[in-house]
């Protein structure tokens, strides 16, 4: 019997089949291998089960030894086949499966890569996750099991009613209204169940998502001594799913024992009226052996088809969940212009590597970094503007300050250089040419960004830093370490920069995990580099030791830097002061002082950051 999942039925089953179909068909071949052997295995299964009639009639009530041996062997050899047939099926559709199932997840992951990160906004990481997990592993299982499953009882149930109707037409009205019996039963237990499924799933969710943040609470828990008013929470969630899960259980395991007390009674019943009719000498005895064995096998696959089948549509909904994420508009590029390495001659006379953008005439561009933003308007949603009419420019090499209360449209604007969201209004220009028209893997490539939320990645210190190059050698990843301060500490670990980081790197500190971003982003060598507070999780004394490394990043770059810490930002080229989406001041440390607006305010502490 088939699991219960506690999925939804699909909502387009047709679609989601047909789209199931589409993967199964790059293997059409060994799935029509596999149906030749189902329809093999169920054939002998059927077949030997009528040859007990010759048998009994024509060599054992005769007393033909010799017949009997050649009937005999002749049903092993095909019972035989089939046996082989089951196994052969078997292996190949787990084979066939796991080709589909890798095939799915590969273009999943493939279309989840290209997704915007508007997307990713409107779903949790849970969420998608259930995709990979839940969702694959429910269509793998019905492709292992349920499909053949459903075909071959299918098969077993169709033969089995069509030899009973050939043996005795009278005989087998009796079986015909048990197995309607069964099947009006099996289908009102299902229901009953899968309801009761339904809740034992609800409650299950409800009573992890409690513990989970319970434990990971357990420091405000115990700070205000809610440990009992949590204990009593847990217990009416326990109760709840203990209920549940009683009623679904209680259902669910009624199925197996009813269905075999109906088939008893319908044997006893058919055994019976058999030997009545065989008295009677309206039944030979061979026909009535043949057919009591089919009324014992005939509840089964009825069970064995209804239970698939409810599988699989539980599977097609995972299937259908599946697609309809596959099925999301990517991201959109229309840009042509690419990002090319250039050769250029040093003072010293060596031959060095530049970069330069590259249109689709072949016009080259140098790389400086040179971004202007020119009355930029633009809302996460259509109407609500988070940034009305943003204009400013950073000239290569400038360092460009963003301050203002939380909500007001400085990571915003850090965003739209990377175009992870297009803008409603205006445009931004990199070196002259609109971002728009510039291929965004490429614009992505001539950019660093240290962000708030550090994540590292599984692997070693020396993979997370070359993140940000892949081209970069060991000396490389050194040296961007030690640009951000970062290679005393790694020295000091058991592995040095070999040392293996697991679960965002949990076994670092906030402020370690943050210097390897930045060394991250030195690694990269951007002509522009973004600090979203990227000093935020460092304490004052690491962040003094870092700023002499940060400022050598930062040499000859335009820099975007992004700090509630007023005093990360007093060396900018330019402090834009934001309120509501709009740049209410700008100008220097001095100048916007001298103006005694609001970034006098915040420097001083008249004004607080909200």
């Amino acid at each position: 019997m088939a699991r219960y999942t506690g999925y939804k039925r699909p909502k387009n089953t047709k679609k989601a089949l047909g789209e199931l179909f589409h993967y199964m068909g790059y293997h059409k071949w060994l799935l029509l291998l596999v149906a030749v052997l189902v329809f093999i295995s169920t054939g002998a299964n059927v077949a030997g089960t009528y040859l007990l009639k010759p048998v009994i009639n024509q060599f054992i009530l005769p007393g033909d030894i010799r017949g009997l041996i050649y009937a005999l062997v002749g049903m092993g050899i095909m019972y035989l086949c089939g046996a082989l047939s089951t196994f052969g099926y078997n292996r190949l559709m787990v084979k066939t499966s796991q080709k589909v199932v890798a095939d799915i997840r590969r273009d999943l992951f493939a279309h989840v890569q290209k997704l915007p990160l508007k997307y990713f906004d409107a779903h949790t990481h849970g969420e998608l996750m259930s995709r990979f997990t839940n969702d694959v592993d429910t269509v793998q299982e019905a492709l292992n099991n349920s499909f053949t499953m459903v075909i071959q009882s299918s098969l077993t149930l169709t033969g089995t009613v069509v030899m009973l109707l050939v043996l005795n037409v009278n005989m087998s009205l009796i079986v015909i209204v048990f197995l309607c019996i069964m099947f009006f039963f099996i289908k009102w237990n299902g229901r009953r169940s899968k309801e009761y499924y339904d809740r034992q799933q609800a409650f299950l969710a409800d009573i992890n998502g409690f513990v989970e943040e319970m434990a990971a609470g357990q420091k405000v828990e115990k700070v205000f001594n809610h440990e009992e008013e949590d204990m009593k929470v847990f217990r009416e969630k326990n109760e709840a799913l203990r209920r549940a899960s009683t009623k679904a259980l209680g259902y669910s395991g009624m199925m197996v024992p009813s269905i075999v007390s109906l088939s008893y009674a319908n044997y006893a019943v058919s055994a019976c009226a058999g030997g009545l009719l065989a008295i009677a000498g309206m039944m030979d005895l061979g026909s009535l052996a043949a057919y009591l064995v089919y009324v014992r096998q005939s509840a089964m696959p009825l069970n064995q088809f209804t239970q698939q089948v409810n599988f699989i549509l539980s599977a097609l909904a995972g299937a259908e969940r599946i697609f309809e994420m596959m099925h999301e508009e990517p991201e959109i590029d229309e840009g042509k212009v690419r990002l090319v390495r250039t050769e250029k001659t040093g003072e010293n006379g060596r031959i060095g590597y530049a970069y330069a953008w590259q249109d689709e005439r072949g016009k080259m561009t140098p790389l400086k970094g040179d971004v202007r933003f020119e009355n930029v308007t633009f809302g996460y949603v259509p109407d609500q503007k988070v940034l009305d009419g943003i204009s400013l420019y950073a000239k290569p090499g400038q360092k460009i300050a963003f301050v203002g209360s939380t909500g007001a449209g400085k990571t915003t604007i850090i965003n739209l250089i990377n175009r992870f969201y297009e803008i409603q209004g205006g445009r931004i220009l990199y070196d002259g040419i609109d971002i728009r028209d510039i291929r965004k893997d490429d614009l992505r490539r001539s950019l660093a960004m240290v962000i708030q939320d550090t994540h590292l990645f599984t692997g070693t210190i020396t993979d997370n830093i070359r993140y940000g190059n892949l081209s970069a050698t060991d000396e490389e990843v050194a040296e961007a370490a030690r640009l951000a301060n970062a290679d005393s500490f790694i020295r000091r670990l058991p592995d040095g920069y070999r040392t293996m980081l697991y679960s965002d790197g949990s076994n670092l500190s906030q402020g370690q995990r943050q210097l390897l971003a930045i060394a991250r982003a030195a690694v990269a060598h951007p002509p522009v580099l973004i600090l979203d507070e990227a000093t935020s999780s460092i304490d004052t004394r690491t962040e003094r030791l870092i700023e002499k490394g940060m400022d050598a990043i930062m040499e000859g770059r335009t820099v975007f830097v992004i700090a509630h810490r007023l005093s990360t930002v007093r060396n900018s080229k330019a402090i834009m002061v934001l309120e509501h989406g709009m740049i209410i001041e700008r100008g220097d440390h001095e100048e916007l002082l001298e103006q005694k607006g609001r970034y006098y305010q915040l420097y001083t502490g008249m004004y607080e950051l909200e």
